[in-house]
Order: structure tokens, then sequence, then C-alpha cells
């Protein structure tokens, strides 16, 4: 017989799901605070998948995500154990806010410290109590406020392992990503656990295709790792794009961007993929892309300063003049093949 679950005291049996509380920091009005985490614990052993959302607290498109993956059907036979945490960071979500009232960013804090800063002690309890349990990890992203992105994967592709995760989840941009100091990847991969790290869509928005791509994503990651039976989602078995390195296009001047060119273009180097006009002048300046690539992140306002992150291009080893078509076909799946799952946002 399987041996329960056992989190904050609390006892999950094989075959059955709780919702935890975890407790976090009070507010300073004396608030009690906690992180909600549910925990579905198969009857069989297998991997423990931890999937989180809003470590920055206005990235809302995540526990969208995490809302359906709990409500499938497919988990009445799961196989190992699920730990969803759809807000991690409570703080900012209260406020709105990327970031915890310390003005300190999550994803920047850990593992953290049990006698550090609020973001360090949030860090401290995440680790704690949800990482070292785990086996893998899914951390749901979308882009800043008025910023949006490209559904894609961003990992360790130089681990197989990994990189076998990245491919099967199902998106057709793949970033081969550095770990950053105070990540939770890097925080994560020191613990042996592989991760991913899903970005899509705009802070403080709901984006139904970037919600259900990322559910779908999930639910193929967890087949991929033999948690789910069935078969992957997706039909299409295209091989996704692996980009090596990417980088900003930033304003050349202050003023109101006109843009050309659509997430997922595919972009040449000195290609104009917009205007800055003066607003009194009427003076216009060519944003230009300053490498061959694909557009996976995008600022979503007009008003723009001089120095201002843009466009966002990531570069591929090889010259896929087909990258545009496939996420193109990829946008058009995700909406008809998720239909059913849920009635969309619109």
């Amino acid at each position: 017989m399987r041996a329960p679950f056992e989190i904050q005291g609390q006892r999950v049996a094989p075959g059955a799901r709780a919702l935890v509380d975890v407790a976090l920091p009070k507010l300073n009005s004396h608030t009690f605070l906690s992180m909600p985490v549910h925990v579905v614990h198969g009857k069989k052993d297998g991997p423990c998948l931890f999937v989180s959302a809003a470590i920055h607290g206005d990235e809302l498109n995540g526990v969208e995500v995490i809302r359906r993956l709990l409500e499938a059907k497919a988990l009445r036979r799961l196989v190992g154990t699920l730990i969803a945490v759809p807000v991690v960071n409570v703080y900012g979500l209260i406020h709105q806010s990327r970031y915890l009232p310390d003005r300190r960013d999550l994803n920047r804090s850990f593992p953290g410290s049990a006698v550090g800063s609020l973001a360090a002690r949030v860090a401290h309890v995440f680790m704690e109590e949800i990482v070292r349990r785990a086996t893998h990890g899914i951390d749901l992203h979308t882009g800043a406020i008025h910023r949006t992105n490209l559904p894609q994967i961003r990992a360790n592709l130089d681990d197989p392992e990994t990189d076998r995760l990245a491919r099967a989840f199902g998106v057709p941009v793949l970033l081969n990503s550095t770990l950053r100091d105070g990540s939770l990847r890097e925080a994560a991969s020191t613990l042996g656990i592989r991760m991913l790290l899903y970005e899509a869509g705009e802070g403080l928005r709901f984006d139904e295709l970037c919600i259900r791509a990322g559910l779908t994503g999930v639910l193929n990651v967890m087949r991929e790792l033999g948690m789910l039976g069935g078969q992957r989602s997706h039909a299409r078995e295209t091989a996704p794009f692996v980009a090596r390195s990417s980088a900003w296009v930033r304003a050349s001047e202050s003023g109101l961007l006109r843009t050309l060119v659509p997430l997922g273009a595919r972009v040449q180097r000195g290609e104009i993929l917009g205007f800055i006009s003066d607003p009194s002048t009427g003076t216009q300046h060519p944003v230009t892309a300053l490498a061959r690539g694909v557009v996976i992140g995008r600022i979503q306002i007009p008003a723009v300063h001089e120095g201002e992150a843009v466009y966002h291009i990531a570069r591929f080893r090889d010259d896929h003049d087909d990258v545009a078509d496939e996420v193109e076909a990829f946008q058009l799946d995700c909406l008809d093949e998720a239909a059913a799952l849920d009635p969309p946002i619109v």
C-alpha cells in the first residue's frame, strides 16, 4: 500500500486529494495569510510534479491553467503525485504587483532563508514545503505588465531529460535559457529537480490561447512522465524550433510606437519592425531588427521612451524559414483542440 502524502501536518491518502493552506508571514494589518496548495495523491507510485503560478503576483494566465488542470478528468487515474500551487506570491496578487511588499522579486530570492527578508522567507517556505517534495516542476509565467510573450518553454536544454520534457510540452519555440542567480529554476537544479518554465501572454491579463496551450502542455508533460494515460493532446508532431540565444531590440527614440510585426513573425536583420513617431512633429524613426530570428516578445502599449525594450527576438542556429508558419498553425491548433476543455475567455 502506498504511503500517504504529508504536508503541513496533513496526510493525503492514496487516491485522495486535498487543499492545504501553507502559512505565510502576516500582512502588516495582522491579517493572516496562506499559500493555497492542492495535492492530488495517486494510488500508484510515480513522479511527484509541482506546477506553480503567480510567483510574480501580476501573472495570471498560470492561475487559470491550474484551475483547469485540477478539473481535468484524467487526474482520476493519476500515477504519482501532483502538487499544484495556483498563487505563490499571494501578496503580489492582492496588490496586482509583480513584486512583494518589500519590492523584491520573488524569482530572484531563492532558495530563501527562514530569517531573511520577506521575499526570502516566502521563497524558503516554497522550497521546503513544495520543491523538496518534488521530482519535477513546471513554473507558469507571463510577460511583464504591458509586455506579451509568445507561448514558449525556457529550460536547460543541454540536459537530455529536461530537453525531452520541453519537447513534449508541445509549443513551437524552445529557448535554451541559462540559470539566473536566485531563480526558482536555479534553486531546484541544485536539488536535482528538472524544471520547465512556461512563458506566455501578458501580465494582469487572461489570454485564452496562452491558457489553453499551457494546460495542454502540462498534461503532455504528465503523460510523458507516465503520470497520466492516453496520448499527447496535439495531433501535430512537428519538432519545435530551439533558440540558443535571444535579445531585446530597444527604442532609439522616445515617442509613440506603431508596430508592424506580430508575435511569432520571422524577421531578417535590418528589417523594419515598426516606427516611433514624435507626437508633436510627426517625425518617424524606424525600429529595425538587429538579428535574424523570431519575435517571441513585444511591448503592448504605444508610448515608449528611448532605450525601452520593445521587441524580443529569439535567434536560431539554423535558418528555419517555416518558423512563422509553424507558430501560426500551433495557435490555430490550440484553439481548435482545446475547445471542449472549457468555454473560452473572450
